[in-house]
């Protein structure tokens, strides 16, 4: 089953994580389908983001967001960015994946690890090692 992909991680943020970014891209399009926010996982975006008006990128990534089937988000690294994108996706009820590392030290933010009482929202603690298979359940149970 071919999917709409949208993949949130840290832009302006912070880029410490596009690595990692990469690998889940990749292998969400090897596997599951689209990936309409690839360009989050480019080891060229800076912290500066794109050269586009803050609105044209809000709009574009909206218009993402709608057309998507689901949202992928690793959310280790803070960003104000993905809890919007997070909350305008529990607001669509797209289904929704939030991956985080404990290991890298940071503290995960309360209003997506207390957000167990959304049906729509997974988060899932993991190590790097792990993420492939935390994806790949993650897929299969939302594809039954």
């Amino acid at each position: 089953m071919s999917m709409k992909i949208y993949f949130a991680g840290s832009i302006r943020g912070g880029r410490d994580d596009a690595q990692l970014y990469y690998k889940i891209v990749k292998h969400l399009q090897d596997k599951f389908g689209q990936v309409l926010t690839e360009h989050v996982a480019s080891l060229d975006v800076k912290e500066s983001g794109e050269q586009m008006d803050s609105v044209e990128i809000h709009d574009r990534d909206m218009a993402w967001l709608t057309d998507a089937n689901v949202l992928v988000a690793e959310v280790t690294q803070p960003s104000l960015g993905v809890g919007y994108e997070i909350g305008r996706a529990v607001e669509m009820k797209k289904p929704i994946l939030c991956l985080f590392r404990p290991s890298s030290g940071k503290h995960l933010s309360a209003m997506i690890g207390g957000a167990v009482n959304i049906p729509n929202m997974t988060v899932k603690y993991y190590e790097e090692a792990e993420v492939i298979n935390v994806i790949n359940e993650y897929f299969a149970a939302l594809q039954k």
